[in-house]
């Protein structure tokens, strides 16, 4: 290289920096006119009666519509009060704690079933059970070379990031994507459904080879295990995982499954299919919506906040001083300052969390197995404690239980599954419902388009013409 063409470089990129602190000067400083423009009074919300995040006054959700998918049971109405209750899950109608004690009595896996019963609205015969598991199998194959165009060519750190890319990226692989008939959209959910766990697993692999410097592991789903087993077997490295891991994670799935069409992700999902927009749009929306951490991340903040409580209290049994700490999150002086004990609380469950009680059950079996016991307990107590504090601290008299959150993400370590796959082992799971809410919503004959209404309470202005502006 000559040294003009070094130093036309060299003052090539120097202006490009400059451009760019200029650029991030001008942004920061519009940034205040923007704000100027934009508080909202907090008046405006009880003024119009606003339900903000979609509630109302008491907590419940406004209603948005109705479905015949899953329900969510967490409190009863009695003169017009709302009264804690035990929290139930139902999919389909059938109790999701008959559901798993059906399969695991009979020691099988439940999430093919579980997925058939969401997507079809009954249960499989024998028959069609085992025709349902060779599709998935089959369709499980990602397009030709589309890890490498689409996973290896643009990896990303984050792999919800990617999973959402991917799933829009297989619009242009389908040769019908708009194609609404029943059988078709039948067909792409399924696909979704089966290619989701290998889409995580190949951005997982990824992201350990071109972010972490780690060697690249790319593993072939195999036709005979089961959708659990399978991704264990393409996450390690030496494909290795026992029959009680691949029968816990199966758990964790079905639990994750289905919550109802009011949760954020499926709602997003719905919202999109109401517009009329292909599956992929969708499910890739679904798939963003999970990806925040007031929704799908959340394990993920139940597991750091325990790192702290982890460091900070000497003596995990000490129920005194461990409950010093959570009083000091409550009030904002420990933790990330929001004043949240994460895991515990729900919008819809008030005794108990369904997911939450099942999980815990077979969570404890495993900590004694894998020596975290004294960890388990540690939980249990933040759990048993949390309550009486919240209410002390707050003067709130709400209702508080343990969310399935609290012990998803301490399950995960328990298997040695690597924190940021939290998340996209929700999306695995959430897929069917997500799928099972698009196909309904696109063939509810009194559908229409999602629109709600915004109230507008800005001030009324006049044109300025540029040369008048200071």
């Amino acid at each position: 290289m000559s040294m003009d063409i070094y130093e036309n470089l060299i003052e090539a990129r120097k202006k490009a920096l400059e451009q760019y602190s200029a650029s991030v000067d001008f942004i920061q400083g519009i940034c205040g006119e923007f704000e100027r423009y934009t508080q909202i009074s907090p008046r405006y919300y009880e003024k119009y009666d606003v339900k903000r995040g979609l509630r109302n006054h008491d907590g419940t959700g406004v209603m948005a519509g109705v479905t015949l998918i899953g329900n969510v049971k967490g409190y009863v109405i009695e003169d017009g009060e709302k009264v804690p209750a035990p929290g139930r899950l139902l999919y389909r109608g059938i109790n999701v704690e008959d559901l798993i004690q059906g399969f695991t009595a009979e020691d099988r896996f439940g999430y093919e079933e579980t997925a058939y019963l969401l997507m079809f609205g009954g249960l499989p015969t024998p028959d069609e059970l085992e025709q349902f598991k060779g599709i998935l199998s089959f369709f499980r194959d990602l397009p030709p070379n589309f890890t490498e165009d689409m996973i290896l060519t643009a990896p990303s750190h984050d792999i919800m990031n990617k999973l959402a890319r991917s799933v829009l990226a297989l619009y242009s692989y389908d040769p019908d994507p708009d194609n609404n008939t029943l059988p078709i959209e039948m067909l792409q959910a399924l696909r979704l459904i089966a290619r989701f766990p290998v889409i995580v697993a190949h951005a997982y692999a990824a992201k350990k080879h071109y972010f972490d410097r780690d060697s690249l592991y790319l593993h072939r789903p195999q036709p005979e295990l089961s959708v659990a087993e399978n991704f264990l077997y393409s996450v390690r490295h030496n494909n290795q995982f026992t029959k009680e891991e691949a029968r816990l994670l199966d758990l964790c799935l079905v639990l994750h499954m289905e919550h109802g069409g009011g949760n954020n992700s499926a709602f997003a999902c719905r919202v999109l299919s109401s517009s009329g927009t292909d599956i992929y749009s969708a499910i890739a929306a679904a798939v963003g919506s999970l990806k925040g951490p007031k929704h799908g991340g959340a394990n993920m903040r139940v597991m750091h906040m325990f790192e702290e409580i982890e460091a900070n209290v000497k003596d995990w049994k000490d129920d005194e001083e461990l409950s010093a700490y959570l009083a000091r999150i409550l009030k904002k002086e420990a933790g990330d300052g929001s004043g949240l004990i994460y895991g515990m609380g729900h919008a819809v469950y008030t005794m108990s969390d369904p997911r939450a009680v099942i999980l815990k059950q077979f969570a404890k079996d495993m900590a004694r197995k894998k020596g975290m016991l004294d960890e388990f307990e540690l939980f249990e107590a933040v759990e048993r404690l949390t309550p009486d504090l919240f209410h002390s601290i707050t003067g709130q008299d709400k209702a508080m239980c343990a969310n399935v959150d609290m012990y998803s993400g301490l399950v995960y370590k328990m298997m040695d599954i690597p924190p940021e796959l939290y998340t996209p082992l929700f999306a695995i799971a959430r897929i069917v419902g997500w799928c099972a809410h698009r196909v309904e919503e696109v063939y509810n004959p009194y559908g229409r388009i999602i629109r709600p209404a915004y109230k507008a309470v800005g001030p009324k202005r006049s044109f300025v013409p540029l040369a008048e502006r200071g």
